[in-house]
């Protein structure tokens, strides 16, 4: 029986949309399911350099840069601590524990300018959805994905409800990318969670922030900003939306959430009072959105992919928002598995042993976000002298940029892996005082 399409994509995100794009230009039938109506807000605004390959691939980047999105050429991280933190051997590391880095300082393959962008999310996934749909998938939206029958070994069958109607659609291969919906994580029991990272966030819009007085500088005015907070394992985003409106949200882990008895609103003043002048500026601003909260943050899956199926984008693994890697994961992700998708089609066979590259290449750079971020959490001072330090900066600029998907591994990240072991193994060490409560990259999934 001839399936209605060739590939059924769940979610019409960034990684759906993409993957869609991919493969309607390669000539093949899509579909794309999405539960919502478009646009609609979404956490995840600020994108890394290593999207721009992948809108440029897909014909997107014209769309995006005429929708007006706020360039960003850099990223900063700020503290009011001021520690005589020794400085073991590293050269520019600061004792205000600030940082930040510009994108032009390295050159990165496949990307053409010196800025990426911040984004209002329910603007730039419609403008990725829109033009999935030019390229030629078709796209359903408001049609919410049920589950996925695979018994039938020549096709799937999504089964959809559309209304108060359910419906089904057949399709040679399906294509997760529902995002913490995690669709087929969830039905075929492959979810699992992240034994270290349980983050909660809980964010807002602001109107009339004045940035450039929370800037160092005035060319880091329209940075992402990470303002550590005097709590462990806790910071706070400032994204720019527009020239006006700035996204900042509360990141810490989900234990303190509870122990405020859920007031999102008391929660995210509390914990952002623990930095007045960054309390005072938000003060003066007009809050023109709904506090809202983002929890199931930490997941990896026993699966990426198996027969006619592939996760892409949240739906396979997500850690934490501290380097903005998601949107790059989801649009990565989406490349890589569409050249074994795509590879698949033209030899009519859609085995999980078709999509091997994908699995790999897509383990092993999240695997790198994974131990980046874990460490920057377990000894964040670590963190901070390799990104100020001659010796290492290029290299760990090039994570902050997204570069993760080659063969190499990044140099100054098993140089940061064997400083903290020697660190935590070390009472008498320097920085031992240093090292936060999370327990990574050890304890990390291994699937």
């Amino acid at each position: 029986m001839q399936a209605d399409f060739d590939v059924a994509v769940i979610g019409g995100g960034p990684a759906g949309s993409t993957a869609a794009s991919y493969l309607a230009a390669a000539g093949m039938s899509v579909a794309v399911f999405e539960s919502e109506m478009f646009p609609r807000p979404h956490v995840g605004e600020s994108l890394v350099p290593a999207t721009t390959p992948v809108l440029l691939e897909i014909g997107a980047m014209e769309k995006i840069d005429a929708a007006g999105f706020p360039r960003k050429y850099g990223a900063s991280w700020t503290s009011e601590q001021s520690v005589n933190v020794p400085l073991n051997g590293f050269r520019g590391l600061s004792h205000d524990w600030s940082a930040e880095v510009q994108f032009v300082e390295r050159d990165q393959a496949g990307v053409d300018r010196d800025y990426t962008y911040h984004v209002d999310r329910g603007k730039f996934d419609l403008i990725l959805l829109k033009h999935a749909e030019q390229v030629g998938a078709s796209v359903f939206t408001g049609v919410r994905v049920l589950g996925v029958n695979f018994d039938d070994p020549e096709q799937v069958t999504v089964n959809c409800r559309m209304g108060s109607r359910q419906v089904d659609f057949t399709a040679k291969m399906v294509i997760d990318a529902s995002g913490r919906h995690t669709t087929l994580g969830k039905q075929l029991k492959m979810k699992v969670p992240d034994p270290v990272f349980n983050q909660y966030a809980v964010h807002t819009w602001f109107e009339g922030l004045d940035r450039g007085a929370l800037a160092p500088n005035a060319d880091q005015a329209d940075h992402i900003f990470v303002h550590f907070l005097p709590i462990k394992d806790t910071w706070v985003w400032q994204i720019p939306i527009t020239d006006t409106i700035t996204s900042v949200g509360v990141v810490t882990q989900k234990e303190r959430f509870a122990a405020s008895a859920g007031d999102r609103e008391q929660f995210f003043w509390d914990f952002v009072g623990s930095r007045p002048e960054l309390r005072d500026a938000l003060k003066n601003a007009t809050r023109v959105r709904e506090f809202k909260a983002e929890g199931d943050y930490s997941y990896a899956m026993r699966q990426i992919c198996g027969d006619r199926f592939v996760l892409i984008g949240d739906a396979a693994r997500f850690v934490d928002p501290i380097f903005s890697s998601g949107v790059s994961v989801a649009l990565n992700s989406a490349r890589i598995a569409c050249k074994d998708v795509i590879a698949a089609h033209k030899a009519g066979d859609y085995s999980k042993d078709r999509f091997a590259t994908y699995e790999t290449k897509l383990r092993k750079a999240v695997r790198n976000w994974y131990e980046f971020i874990s460490i920057y959490y377990r000894l964040n001072v670590l963190f901070m002298a390799f990104v100020q330090d001659p010796r290492y900066r290029i290299d760990v600029l090039k994570m902050l940029q997204g570069d993760v998907y080659d063969d190499q591994d990044p140099k100054a990240l098993q140089a940061m892996k064997d400083i903290l072991t020697a660190v935590e193994n070390d009472p008498e060490h320097l920085w031992h005082p240093y090292l936060g409560t999370l327990r990574a990259p050890t304890a990390a999934p291994s699937f």
